[in-house]
């Protein structure tokens, strides 16, 4: 980010807060429109990408109180009148010194300091000034994928996952060197950054290109990290997936990532979760489907039926006389496990069973019947809905 961006930006406006939000207040407004434009919930919207990142731009800011307090000062220094963006690309600033400092050093005099005594830590020089030090990395984001069955999706499991990611060389410590011994990188002076010039005499900072942001430089590097004080590491944890999670859903597991380095946070870990289809059950969000067959007498002519529950004891379902084929009944609290710990139900849909081969007794009832029921016929609204089209 230039110091030309950092100054003009309005990152309050960004969020939608006041200038005095509190951090809570940034953090809730942060937290809701993340949610809304996150690209995970507007796959292939460029314009709410966008929206994103200017959100996690502004909260980065705005959520770090030493950053808000440096950008809170520049804005009001910039924002008065004594200093205007100069015409090119690269961020300098016109101003006047007698404007900046007021009666400091009187008209035409010299003045003593330097800008940076003025400004002190309000912009990031490098160059390895005194008091700097190698800033605390957070480590990778991981990403896994885990394979459930339908029940332990449904229920939630423990599963064992074995990662891959960048940890601290075991064979040289983490310094780099085989000896253990890397000595400071004398480009950047051990601050593992560099400046970098934005014009209007201000500067900010870079990951210093020989040392790559370490800060150090093996004399005898490593054989297993080359000098990179990083290595591939494995390792299995075991991973609480919680109940009710979907086939393709992607769960975040916060600070189970990459461990960071020089006392930095870890990354985090995201799994994305394969269920495997059941035999018998199916899933309408919290809920779980099944398709029952029942003979066309329980059908007509109503009867108790057993339905079975995944993972519990059969349940029984009254089945209504004339119960038509396709019809859907409930079963209350035999779904899948809601966020809130309670539990869905389960639709049962019914659907009549014709048997292919009709003998003895039964044929003869059944032919019976038809003669009873020769005059009705279940088409003719049919038919005549089809005229009135």
């Amino acid at each position: 980010m230039s110091t030309k961006d950092f100054i003009e930006k309005d990152y309050y406006k960004v969020l939608g807060v006041p200038k005095d939000a509190t951090e809570a207040e940034i953090k809730k407004a942060y937290r809701k429109l993340a949610r809304e434009f996150h690209p995970d919930a507007n796959k292939g919207n460029a314009k709410a990408e966008e929206r994103f990142k200017e959100i996690s731009e502004a909260n980065d800011v705005l959520g770090d109180p030493k950053k808000r307090k440096e950008y809170d000062e520049a804005r009001a220094l910039f924002g008065n009148g004594g200093f205007r963006p100069g015409p090119g690309a690269g961020g300098s600033f016109n101003f006047d010194l007698g404007d900046l400092f007021g009666g400091q050093g009187g008209a035409g005099g010299s003045f003593g300091g330097g800008l940076g005594d003025v400004f002190g830590g309000l912009f990031n020089r490098g160059g390895g000034g005194a008091g700097t030090r190698t800033q605390p990395r957070r480590g990778q984001d991981i990403e896994s994928e885990v394979t459930l069955s339908f029940m332990e999706a449904v229920d939630g499991a423990t599963v064992p996952l074995r990662m891959s990611s960048q940890a601290p060389c075991k064979a040289c410590s983490g310094t780099g060197d085989k000896n253990g011994t890397p000595r400071v990188c004398p480009t950047c002076v051990g601050t593992g950054q560099v400046a970098r010039g934005s014009g209007g005499g201000f500067s900010l900072t870079d990951p210093c290109p020989d040392c790559k942001g370490r800060g150090l430089i093996a004399e005898n590097p490593c054989e297993v990290c080359h000098g990179s004080g990083r290595a591939k590491s494995s390792r299995t944890m075991q991973v609480r997936i919680p109940a009710g999670v979907f086939d393709g859903q992607r769960i975040r597991l916060r600070g189970k990532g990459a461990p960071g380095e020089r006392g930095g946070p870890a990354g985090d870990l995201y799994v994305v979760v394969h269920v495997n289809a059941h035999a018998v059950f199916g899933r309408k969000d919290d809920n779980l489907t099944v398709t029952v067959p029942v003979t066309f007498a329980e059908a007509a002519l109503g009867a108790d039926i057993r339905v079975p529950t995944l993972g519990g004891p059969p349940v029984t379902l009254k089945l209504p006389p004339g119960t038509p084929n396709g019809r859907t009944l409930r079963a209350r609290g035999k779904g899948a496990v809601r966020k809130d710990g309670t539990r869905g139900d389960l639709l049962v849909t019914v659907e009549v069973s014709v048997p292919k081969d009709v003998s003895g007794k039964a044929r003869d009832a059944l032919e019976a019947y038809r003669e009873a029921t020769a005059g009705e016929d279940p088409r003719a609204e049919l038919f005549q809905a089809a005229k009135g089209a």
